[in-house]
């Protein structure tokens, strides 16, 4: 557990870096653009590379040392963020530049949570599984309270080049731990006489030979698709119907991290449902709730509250669910198995970027003006200013959530995984 714990503080202080870099391109992006669609691109753009790469990259997990490839994942992060800061720094950043940014850094980078993702199950004891993922957890969400409270204040002191200068100087602290542990490799069972092909659809191969497994990825995918939907829509939600306050966005997104750090720390205490099943359906649910209350919300007040709670059982549906995979799975096959699970996912958030920007800027947005077709339905629940269109679909989205977890309990297969499926043996 030790060495789990010096790469997790490595990784909580860069990460903490990078959402800073990330809450000040939005914002810079937000205002010389005003446009959801050239918001939602860059996180269409950071997934597309992801896809394509997360076959390959399952292979490069199990074949090759795990901390070399986080440490090339960090290398080139920190190419790509110098990168948008010299662009910066002499008054040539585009767009189009953060579109090429994150599309390198998506290649590389699904590489290194891969690996990083697989390390866990080499590291602590399947007691742990859910605690690790926990505190795996809590990094987004610590840095998701101290990123957003620092970087929406410094944004008008300091500026994107100030923060960028932040940002470059955290990856000193995920490199050095990382350059300090060894990390154990599971021995190679891959087969020399598998062909290319395969070597690559191994991963979805032996899912489909599981059927509980099968369940679990398509509970995942149905949740996912709205999730991924909203998530690509909270940020200019916030910024429209605050008439693009920086500072409401960095409140907001601080009680979002405070509300999951909360629920990553006492998930950690607790260590989670016997019957990890529970967390993951049970977790839907409850942020599926709140998610809709946010979206109903037209004030900063109801948007802290509800953020806030809404995030409180994302660490629990995320820790339950890789600690199922991680105990069924034996650990020399993780890389390719897991890089098959999220290869659907990237596929799954790639989409949703994709769609989610066109549809509010050319359906929901205009629908829900004052006369338009939708805000005669919903005007009095949504109202009709700027972000009525966007909080209308995120609440859809949410609602579609709160139901996939609902749904699950219907399905034996899935509500009784861990009984149907055993673990694997170390």
């Amino acid at each position: 557990m030790r060495t789990f714990v010096i790469i997790w503080l490595g990784q909580m202080v860069s990460t903490i870096g990078s959402f800073m870099t990330v809450f000040a391109l939005t914002i810079w992006v937000w205002q010389k653009t005003g446009s959801a669609t050239d918001l939602t691109l860059v996180t269409f753009f950071s997934q597309l590379p992801r896809i394509f790469v997360t076959p390959v990259a399952g292979i490069i997990v199990d074949r090759f040392n795990r901390r070399n490839l986080m440490l090339l994942g960090d290398w080139i992060a920190l190419f790509c963020t110098g990168a948008i800061a010299l662009l910066y720094f002499s008054e040539q950043l585009q767009i189009w530049h953060l579109y090429v940014a994150v599309a390198i850094y998506g290649c590389f980078g699904q590489i290194q949570m891969l690996a990083y993702s697989t390390s866990i199950s080499m590291l602590v004891s399947k007691k742990n599984y859910t605690r690790a993922e926990s505190m795996v957890a809590s990094v987004g969400y610590g840095s998701a309270i101290i990123a957003p409270a620092l970087a929406g204040s410094l944004y008008t002191i300091i500026g994107l080049r100030g923060i960028l200068l932040i940002d470059l100087l955290t990856f000193t602290a995920a490199i050095g731990t990382l350059l300090g542990v060894v990390i154990p490799q599971p021995p190679d069972h891959s087969s020399p006489e598998e062909n290319i092909w395969q070597k690559l659809t191994f991963g979805f191969r032996y899912i489909s030979t599981k059927p509980s497994l099968v369940a679990m990825v398509i509970a995942f995918s149905l949740f996912a698709l709205p999730s991924d939907i909203g998530k690509a829509l909270y940020t200019p939600m916030i910024l429209a119907r605050s008439g693009g306050d920086a500072q409401v966005l960095g409140t907001v997104t601080t009680a979002a991290g405070l509300g999951g750090i909360l629920g990553a720390v006492l998930l950690s205490f607790w260590g989670g449902f016997k019957r990890r099943i529970h967390g993951m359906l049970l977790g839907f649910i409850g942020t599926g709730f709140f998610k809709i209350i946010l979206g109903l919300g037209q004030t900063p007040l109801v948007w802290i509250g509800a953020h806030f709670a809404a995030s409180l059982p994302i660490p629990l549906f995320y820790s339950s669910s890789n600690a199922i995979w991680y105990s069924k799975v034996p650990p020399a096959l993780q890389g390719r198995v897991l890089a098959a699970d999220q290869m659907i996912g990237l596929v799954i958030t790639a989409f949703s970027a994709l769609i989610a920007g066109p549809l509010v800027d050319r359906f929901f947005e205009p629908t829900m003006r004052s006369g338009g077709g939708l805000a005669a339905i919903f005007a009095p629940i949504f109202g009709t200013g700027s972000g009525a269109g966007i909080a209308l679909l995120y609440s859809f989205t949410a609602l579609c959530t709160m139901l996939v977890g609902l749904g699950g309990y219907a399905f034996r297969t899935l509500r009784d995984v861990e009984i149907l499926l055993k673990d694997h043996e170390m």
